[in-house]
This record gives structure tokens, sequence and C-alpha cells, in this order.
């Protein structure tokens, strides 16, 4: 979109939100090398200029290079080694011709806050060992505070700084911003759905003795009895994923594909607890560090999320955010 020139949104967008919300300031570092000349790197200081992590930015997409978005720890930190984090985002965005803007979508736009979200979770690590350091910590927490830091991306102030025409300067309009914004509760029953029965079908196969493993004939049958079992067997929305190209079951994942949405929870709660709290405030930003986001993989993941939150993770921020969840209620 011509409101989503990709400089104003990292610079002006995903800089900005994170130096109101954490205090955190940003300078870039030329003198450094880097391992390809399209990748950028800025020193990060905390408020009272001490440095605080070396942050690199891989946003360009290339032949030698994976497809996906994701965060790397170069270096984690580390108080046993006296190591400061240095980490970097990658994304995969089209390279326009020389001379062009690189306009990003929309989608895009979340992924840069997304990513940004681990990259703050790995600046933000104050603890002993390294092994423990970051975005050390379980594959349902660790999608937790990236999340988080999408919500900045359309927090009123935030939004009116980097969403700017990159022809004319004029600012993005409420109008089609809430046009873009509606479009999220948009066919979240099929999406939630379709994500639930291939989770549940990731679990039933772990809870298998290996003597319960059906042959290959028996395969359907056995899902189609896990989904009847569940509640979810209605044939108009399917699972995401049919064992047979389910490559996360036994893969990466390991009956741990409800993480995505398990973590969304702990992120819709978190919303609204900076709502309920005044928003974009120092103190919030800096209470949520100090409880959640400097801890890495310290204690218990839900213990810490419980500590920052007061109580257990409601689940209702989530439903209302996709739409499902009766007004009457």
């Amino acid at each position: 979109m011509p409101y989503f020139e990709m400089n104003n949104v990292l610079e002006k967008g995903v800089f900005y939100a994170a130096q109101q919300i954490y205090g955190i300031t940003f300078k870039p570092r030329t003198d450094l090398p880097v391992y390809h000349p399209d990748v950028r790197v800025w020193e990060v200081f905390n408020a009272d200029g001490s440095t605080l992590a070396l942050f690199v930015q891989d946003f360009y997409a290339r032949e030698s290079k994976r497809g996906g978005a994701w965060m790397n720890a170069y270096v984690s930190q580390s108080r046993r080694d006296g190591t400061k984090p240095v980490v970097a985002n990658h994304l995969n965005i089209p390279k326009p011709a020389e001379g062009k803007p690189t306009l990003l979508t929309w989608d895009e736009v979340s992924t840069v806050f997304h990513e940004f979200g681990h990259a703050l979770h790995g600046m933000f690590s104050n603890v002993e060992y390294r092994s423990l350091s970051g975005t050390a910590v379980p594959r349902d927490f660790v999608e937790f505070p990236s999340m988080v830091n999408e919500m900045w991306a359309v927090w009123p102030e935030v939004v009116q700084n980097y969403a700017i025409h990159y022809q004319t300067g004029e600012p993005m309009g409420s109008e089609l911003l809430n046009k873009l914004l509606s479009t999220g509760a948009f066919n979240q029953g099929f999406a939630t759905t379709e994500y639930l029965a291939a989770s549940l079908l990731d679990q039933a196969w772990h809870q298998l003795r290996p003597t319960e493993v059906p042959a290959p004939d028996g395969v359907i049958a056995f899902e189609s009895k896990v989904l009847a079992d569940a509640g979810v067997d209605f044939s108009p929305v399917p699972p995401r994923y049919r064992t047979a190209y389910f490559s996360h079951i036994l893969g990466g994942y390991a009956a741990g594909y409800y993480a995505y949405i398990w973590s969304e929870v702990l992120d819709a709660d978190t919303v609204e607890w900076f709502k309920e709290n005044g928003g974009m405030q120092r103190q919030n930003g800096e209470y949520f560090r100090h409880m959640l986001l400097s801890r890495g993989g310290t204690e218990e993941a839900m213990t810490l999320f419980e500590n920052f939150r007061g109580r257990k993770a409601d689940i209702t921020p989530l439903l209302k955010r996709r739409g499902l969840l009766s007004e009457a209620r």
C-alpha cells in the first residue's frame, strides 16, 4: 500500500512505539560489517543511555535465503558470560527496482511488528545463563510477546506516525484503517474450527501407545473418531491438515500445534491489560518488561504470565477479538 513504506513502518512505527513504551532509542551503525549489502544494523540504548543490544534488519528476499519471517539471536544475553544480545529480524519482502520505494502490504506491516516483538524478548533479556535467555521459553509461550507487539501497529498514535503516503505525505485516514481492521473478524468461525480440529488431531496421535497406532488403512477411521469425540466432525469445515500431510505431527511441534492459539489467548488478555491501564504509557512498558520480557525461561511460563496479569489467563478477550462471543454475553 502507498501508506506503508518500509522505512517509515520500521523507524516511525516499530521503533517509535518501542521508544514510547520502553524508552529505548536506536542509532544506525554503518561502521559494522554485515553479511549482505541489504542488511542494516542499529545499536539500541536503554533510557539511561546504556547500550542494550544490537538489532540487525534483513528484510529483503534473495535466492540464498529461506522463506518466511523469523527472529534470530546471534548472541544471547548472559550475565555469566558478560554478553549483550545481538538479535535479527529476517523477512522476505520483494526488493523493488532501483530508486523505487518498498511498499508493504498490511500483512507485512503486521509481520514487521510481530517479529520485532520477538526481538524485544531477546533484547530485554536479563538472566544469568544463556540457555535461559530471551526466547528460550516453551513453544506455547514464545509467540506471546511477539503477538502482543502487533497491537501497536494499529494504535492510533503509532499509525498516525508511520502510515504516510509515500508520494503526497498525507496520513492514512481513519476510514481506510477501519476498513482494514474490520476484515480481522471475517471467517474466524471457519478458521478457528479448522485450526482446533488439526490441533486436537495432533494431540490425539501423541496420546496413543505404540500398540494403539492404527495400520495405514485405519488412519481415516481414527481421524473420524477423534473429531467426533471432540465435537468438531463438521464436514463443511475439515481439519486444516489431515494426518497424511500434517508434517507438524511428527515434525518440530510434537503435540504442540495448539501453541499459536494458546499464545494468542495470552496476547489478547495482555492487550486488555494495557487498555485497562492507560495504553501506551512508559510505566506499562516498564512493568511488562520487568515482569515478563526480561525473565526469559527462568521461571515457569504460566507463573510469569500470572505474576504479570495478577490472575490466570482469560479466554474472553480472544473470543471478542475473533467475533466469536455473543454481544448478549
